[in-house]
């Protein structure tokens, strides 16, 4: 497949398809990316939650079966400060729940540890090479960003405003992701909290390509080869995949995760805060409806997540969905089970014969 309209991301990163399978921390698996990689597209293997050792684990087990160029991603947010207060209040909200499941609310909980990309982070990536490193909620530290690209490595991240590419493109990235409000999962921004003035797919991605000198990305509500052409419509260079791939047997996702994905209808998907402090699309469920979807009263970036932490444990290997984070973006009524490797293959020979044809 060599006739796509536009090459800038398949020379930049050095793939075939311009298909990017996104990250998604938690479901997103080795397996995943070497198919997707394999394929001819760009699979993307989430670090945000690993430690350095399983890092290096799961970054081998790729290299051992394809030595196609694989993005790796990290978090780039500020710790927050603990807030005691604020953590009891939080605590007292989600009291009913551990009655009703017979939890001690006053029990101990596991805290939501997730560590920003920092200097322990930028020494494997010196050790290790990857060919690209993606950032999600804007980038880290410049001398970090210098010593990334001085591994040789691509560097990606997420915008979703105009102002927020125009950011990351003022400080180092190679290509923006430009992440439409459809998207599932956790929204990118970083340069301001306000998710009010979100914009969707179709409005931001011509809009960036009309801001930014760099090859644009099209990530939120994509989903099939309609979708992939309208991106490259809109002055995209690829596309960026993610809830797609949740339906493929090699994503990690619960049982009830995936029985809420096939139930999903395009109306089932809300903005939420309450699983991890920060605002991400997913499909409605009893926790939301209750306690959010938005709830002022959840703890800040990635401490509000310890609290459900011991819900979804309990409730969880009944079946139940009423305390699981079920990331999804709007499309998801668009999936289909197929394969990573199969699903790549197909989203990119559909798309363009659909380019051809127009």
């Amino acid at each position: 497949m060599t006739a796509w309209p536009d090459r800038r991301i398949l020379d930049l990163l050095g793939i075939e398809l311009p298909i990017v399978q996104a990250p998604m921390a938690g479901a997103a698996t080795p397996a995943m990316v070497i198919a997707v990689a394999e394929a001819g597209g760009l699979g993307s293997l989430p670090c945000a939650m690993l430690s350095g050792s399983q890092l290096r684990s799961e970054l081998g087990a790729v290299r051992e079966r394809t030595s196609k160029p694989v993005n790796i991603n990290f978090f780039c947010h500020k710790l927050p400060a603990i807030n005691a207060a604020g953590e009891a209040a939080w605590r007292e909200r989600l009291k009913p729940y551990y009655v009703e499941l017979g939890l001690d609310p006053e029990m101990a909980t596991k805290p939501s540890a997730i560590e920003p990309f920092g200097s322990a982070h930028c020494e494997l990536l010196e050790e290790l090479k990857p060919e690209i490193v993606s950032f999600h909620f804007g980038l880290p530290d410049k001398n970090l960003v210098a010593r990334v690209k001085k591994t040789g490595a691509k560097i990606l991240s997420s915008a979703t405003t105009v102002k927020e590419a125009q950011w990351l493109e003022e400080n180092g990235c190679d290509a923006v992701i430009a992440q439409g409000a459809e998207a599932g999962g956790h929204r990118g921004i970083f340069l301001s909290d306000d998710i009010s003035t979100q914009l969707g797919t179709m409005a931001l991605v011509p809009q960036v390509v009309d801001a930014v000198g760099l090859p644009v990305i099209a990530a939120g509500g994509i989903a099939d080869a309609r979708g992939i052409v309208a991106a490259f419509a809109l002055g995209a260079s690829a596309v960026q995949i993610g809830t797609s791939y949740l339906f493929c047997p090699e994503a990690r996702v619960a049982p009830a995760h995936r029985q809420a994905l096939a139930a999903a209808g395009a109306d089932h998907t809300v903005l939420t805060n309450i699983f991890s402090g920060r605002p991400a699309r997913a499909i409605l469920n009893r926790i939301v409806r209750e306690v959010g979807p938005m709830s002022e009263l959840a703890p800040p970036f990635p401490l509000a997540g310890s609290g459900l932490g011991p819900l979804r444990a309990k409730s969880e290997p009944s079946g139940s969905a009423d305390f699981i984070p079920l990331w999804s973006g709007q499309a998801a009524r668009l999936g289909k089970e197929l394969p990573a490797g199969e699903l790549t293959r197909r989203l990119a020979k559909e798309a363009l014969a659909k380019l051809i044809a127009s």
